[in-house]
């Protein structure tokens, strides 16, 4: 594992680049988010998926999320937003709402099966908006820990947990923490709560019905 430190206010452009780099040759890149430190590999890459879920010990019928650096990054790789989640993405994003959308057919198919939606998100962390930018592609979201463990805060946390697994932590100090994303079903006409968290259910449907 190569380990970088990169201040989270003024991240270095080159650690940046060298991040986005490891991404788009298959590698797996522990980062900093809005809540906890997290594991970002390319999700239209088969095998660097399947490393992933080998990594994290997560069973197969898991789906994983993914997330963004912006509104516009999301509609380039994955596909047009249903009214709703635009409404929603324009409200809260950046920030702690995950959205389920249709996923597009370049994604790895472990990602969206077998409901064919991923669940997509843009932090409000500069690091991890930045690093999906450089990447030129929406990045995995997932914690970084394995599966029924404590999700990581800190980078000695990751490193501890995961050691050599990742090919390069990214190192920010600790994490937000906090709660978990609210993660909201997005497909349709009307929002679904699928998992409550930051942004409360209340304020999601004071937004839809202010339109």
């Amino acid at each position: 594992m190569i380990r970088l430190r990169v201040n989270p206010l003024a991240p270095d452009p080159g650690t940046l680049a060298s991040a986005a780099d490891t991404i788009a040759r298959g590698g797996v890149v522990a980062l900093p988010t809005d809540t906890l430190y997290g594991l970002a590999v390319d999700p239209r890459l088969e095998a660097a998926v399947a490393s992933l879920y080998r990594i994290k010990r997560r069973d197969a019928d898991h789906p994983l999320s993914v997330m963004a650096a912006d509104e516009a990054q999301v509609e380039r790789c994955i596909g047009p937003l249903p009214d709703v989640a635009r409404l929603l993405a324009r409200r809260f994003w950046p920030g702690p709402l995950t959205l389920v959308i249709e996923a597009a057919p370049e994604l790895a198919a472990a990602l969206h099966s077998p409901t064919g939606r991923v669940a997509v998100r843009v932090p409000a962390h500069a690091i991890a908006r930045e690093v999906a930018a450089r990447a030129g592609s929406v990045v995995t979201a997932t914690s970084a820990n394995r599966s029924g463990c404590p999700p990581s805060a800190t980078a000695d946390e990751v490193e501890a947990a995961l050691g050599s697994l990742v090919d390069l932590l990214l190192d920010a100090g600790p994490a937000p923490g906090g709660a978990p994303s609210t993660v909201i079903d997005a497909t349709g006409s009307v929002p679904v709560l699928l998992r409550a968290g930051a942004v409360t259910w209340e304020r999601v449907l004071e937004s839809v019905s202010s339109t």
